[in-house]
């Protein structure tokens, strides 16, 4: 199998990470043209011997960890709120729980949501992740924990509101 259709096998998992990383789906198709473009630019750079899996998704971390650190020193940033207008009613309590884990999700800080989203979406083990990252094992099993500790703070803090706010119409 030629290096570029291992290249082209992974950009579905590429494509998902990307959007995980990002939350706004242009800017994630964006990121993924430029590791893909990167990717086949210094594919030379592969080892054989190695996973091109982790080689790619720690290519496209690190493209968007620049990309981070270069729209700060330009001061740009997106509206987290944007599009906010455009969204529909929820009509489904299964709808308006994912809205919450996305809202929760997209409170924690860039480091931890990396880490999360690698591990929940492309399940790697917790070396690869670590490898892909950039990180030793220690911080990423650290990250993972707070991460997970501020969605189940979150998500009771919603549950302990929406409690409230029953037994407040019940009275």
């Amino acid at each position: 199998m030629s290096f570029e259709q291992k290249v082209c096998d992974q950009i579905p998992h590429l494509r998902r990470y990307a959007r995980s990383l990002c939350g706004d789906v242009t800017e994630a198709e964006d990121l993924l043209q430029d590791c893909l473009e990167r990717a086949l630019r210094k594919g030379h750079l592969w080892r054989t011997s190695g996973a091109i899996r982790s080689w790619l998704f720690r290519l496209l971390y690190n493209i968007y960890l620049n990309q981070r650190v270069s729209a700060r020193a330009r001061r740009e940033s997106t509206a987290s709120d944007a599009g906010a207008a455009l969204t529909v009613d929820p009509r489904q309590e299964s709808h308006v729980q994912y809205c919450d884990a996305v809202a929760a999700i997209d409170i924690l800080p860039p480091e931890q949501r990396a880490a999360l989203m690698l591990i929940v979406l492309e399940a790697p083990s917790y070396k690869e992740a670590a490898q892909i990252l950039g990180i030793n094992i220690g911080t990423l099993r650290s990250r993972l924990s707070r991460a997970r500790e501020t969605l189940r703070g979150h998500c009771e803090r919603d549950v302990d509101r929406a409690e409230d706010a029953h037994l407040r119409r019940v009275k």
